[in-house]
């Protein structure tokens, strides 16, 4: 050995391509990390799940027989939101409508989300907030809101009447569900 200098056994070639290898790896995996983020966001309307709708009992179809206006009922809506859930009370109005058919409405105002109560003194639904006047079957006779109350989808189990209560969009003319 003579003039050589030994070294550990690799050549700083090696090293180097070791250590630049090492460095793609790292970047790709940071990329990939760092990206998961940006394809939730992408795909979120795509996996998102909403709360289930779930039918609440408005009571037995023999309290509405008879119905000459209006009545009020209390139902707890159950939200999932994320992590959380919520049950909240909601008011729902049972009705007849034209047909002389039962219809729930919700109490939501459409014009911007006030509860609209019924005024049995004037036979019509009159929102607090802004004034909006709305007919016995839930129909838009004045003030601001761009449509009627919004009509709830019923059925009926066992001799109960049951609703199935969702938001809806406010401020437009059309009856829109929010997810």
């Amino acid at each position: 050995m003579e003039g050589k200098i030994s070294t550990s056994g690799t050549a700083p070639e090696d090293r180097r391509s070791f250590l630049g290898v090492l460095l793609s790896l790292g970047s790709i995996c940071m990329g990939a990390l760092l990206s998961v983020p940006l394809l939730r966001f992408t795909l979120f309307h795509l996996l998102r799940r909403t709360t289930e709708l779930k039918a609440s009992s408005l009571g037995p179809l023999t309290d509405f027989s008879s119905l000459s206006e209006p009545v009020a009922r209390t139902i707890q809506v159950e939200q999932v939101d994320g992590w959380r859930k919520m049950i909240s009370e909601q008011t729902i109005y049972v009705t007849r409508n034209t047909r002389g058919e039962l219809q729930a409405l919700s109490s939501i105002c459409p014009h911007l989300g006030c509860t609209v109560p019924w005024v049995s003194g004037k036979k019509e639904f009159i929102c607090p907030c802004h004034g909006a006047i709305y007919s016995p079957e839930g129909s838009r006779i004045s003030g601001p809101s761009l449509r009627g109350m919004d009509r709830l989808e019923t059925s009926t189990q066992d001799g109960q009447l049951m609703v199935r209560f969702q938001y809806f969009r406010q401020l437009v003319a059309d009856q829109e569900v929010m997810g």
